[in-house]
């Protein structure tokens, strides 16, 4: 079995990954999820590459929405990663960002909930689950809107190096019906990352509402990660 690491999005932390954790763990890996500070991007890559230190390999590095854009940074010189998958996530080429992706496409509602206070955003939290979660238990939206992280505004402007997705095997999940990442968009970025594809009739948050087939997805995904 393989080590698997675990990188959560926007407006989230490791959490969200729980009842995933849950089902690998009945499956018989071992995976850890990253805390991101959601303060700059510079430091979520640190951090990601500070949870991997304490994994041995091989590894399968795991991002959700933005933590897509961190783990191609995160993983790259780091010899236990051997495999990549994304998860509803965005995987920026060099010199993109996860902004400058996110208006490719018409499709998103987070333009339409997304609050400003200060120097931060967050998503209305009565908005919450019909803009991540739309098919997930009324229980865990309302659970995830009230934990949800505040996120510095400008995170997403970052524009990316070159990412590990061209030298590693990667496999992505398409979220057909998210509100969040145009499902066009996603399957965009998999197809020129030459990803093996699974779309799933889920919203951008398959985490929440379908952690079983996110557990089955990541599980055959290990098969690819080298011993």
């Amino acid at each position: 079995m393989a080590n698997i690491v675990l990188v959560h999005g926007l407006w989230s932390d490791g959490s969200s990954w729980a009842k995933v954790i849950t089902e690998l763990r009945a499956m018989g890996h071992t995976p850890v999820a990253a805390q991101l500070s959601l303060e700059t991007f510079d430091d979520d890559v640190a951090s990601v590459r500070r949870t991997l230190a304490t994994v041995e390999g091989p590894v399968l590095l795991v991002g959700w929405s933005y933590g897509g854009a961190v783990i191609g940074e995160a993983a790259r010189g780091v010899d236990a990663v051997t495999a990549l998958a994304y998860v509803a996530a965005f995987a920026p080429a060099e010199g993109e960002s996860v902004s400058g992706l996110s208006r490719k496409h018409p499709g998103s509602l987070i333009p339409a909930h997304v609050v400003v206070t200060g120097d931060y955003t967050y998503i209305d939290r009565e908005h919450f689950g019909e803009v991540l979660a739309a098919d997930a238990p009324p229980e865990d939206v309302a659970v995830a809107a009230a934990t949800q992280r505040m996120v510095r505004i400008g995170l997403d402007r970052v524009k990316v190096g070159s990412p590990a997705w061209l030298d590693l095997l990667s496999h992505y999940w398409v979220s057909a019906e998210d509100l969040c990442v145009p499902p066009v968009l996603q399957r965009e970025m998999a197809e020129r990352m030459g990803a093996a594809i699974t779309e799933v009739a889920s919203s951008h948050a398959p985490l929440l509402s379908r952690p079983r087939e996110v557990a089955e997805f990541l599980d055959a995904a290990c098969a690819s990660v080298s011993h």
